[in-house]
């Protein structure tokens, strides 16, 4: 029963996601009259995020969060499309330099998965590692994959450093009323392979493309967990760290 409701608390915190497949399954198997589809995506994405604020499912300290979010992907997005490392093959008024605006969201939904479970899930930290030394290392992730294409990879470097890090880290929760716990680092890492899966279903839809997707649609490469882990470990520094700041207010 605990793990049922683990369950269910889990599926409440990805309504944002959910959101997202369906609309990229929908109008992959229906074409919508007016607008491309990118378009439309853009629009449901922002009718969501309204509603989601608007029914009190997120809270406005969250929508700040979630909008930080959407900026950081968004900048990731423009990047790493004008780089070729994947592409938005159809076309779209709300597009910029070649990256739908829709795309942002999806980044950002991460980080409403990450502020409703928190919330949901009564989420506590144990020997969190100081401020700057996290700050420090959620910056030197998010950099390298901007940086990797004009230097060396250090992905690997910094997954040991993280590991290193939060080695006596803990991450506390509760459901229904009885409290548990899981070391970080297995948190980052479950986290990330879910994304992963949500990866290639979002591709075989065709939220994106990679090159060896052009022709016709093959599973995400494995090694893909490690960037998506890395992402997964700067969006939850992000999100631990505000929620810090604001317990100390």
């Amino acid at each position: 029963m605990q793990l049922v409701g683990f369950g269910w608390q889990q599926a409440l915190s990805c309504i944002f996601p959910v959101v997202i497949f369906v609309s990229l399954a929908i109008t992959q198997i229906i074409s919508l009259p007016f607008l491309p589809r990118y378009d439309w995506l853009f629009i449901i994405c922002l009718l969501m995020q309204w509603f989601m604020v608007r029914s009190g499912l997120e809270t406005r300290d969250e929508l700040k969060v979630i909008t930080l979010f959407h900026i950081i992907g968004l900048a990731l997005e423009l990047f790493k499309v004008h780089m070729g490392s994947w592409s938005y093959p159809e076309e779209g008024i709300f597009k910029l330099f070649g990256v739908p605006l829709y795309s942002g969201f999806m980044y950002a939904s991460v980080a409403s998965y990450l502020c409703q479970a928190w919330r949901r899930l009564k989420v506590d930290l144990v020997n969190w590692p100081p401020f700057l030394l996290v700050v420090a290392l959620a910056t030197s992730i998010y950099l390298n994959f901007f940086t990797h294409h004009y230097w060396i990879d250090i992905r690997w470097y910094l997954s040991v450093l993280v590991i290193i890090v939060f080695w006596k880290s803990w991450v506390t929760y509760k459901i229904n009323g009885t409290q548990y716990r899981m070391p970080l680092a297995l948190s980052f890492i479950l986290i990330g392979f879910f994304i992963w899966i949500a990866e290639n279903i979002a591709t075989y839809f065709g939220a994106w493309e990679y090159p060896n997707q052009r022709d016709t649609w093959s599973l995400v490469h494995l090694g893909k967990v490690s960037s998506w882990l890395l992402l997964v470990i700067v969006s939850f520094l992000i999100v631990a760290t505000l929620k810090l700041v604001k317990q100390k207010k």
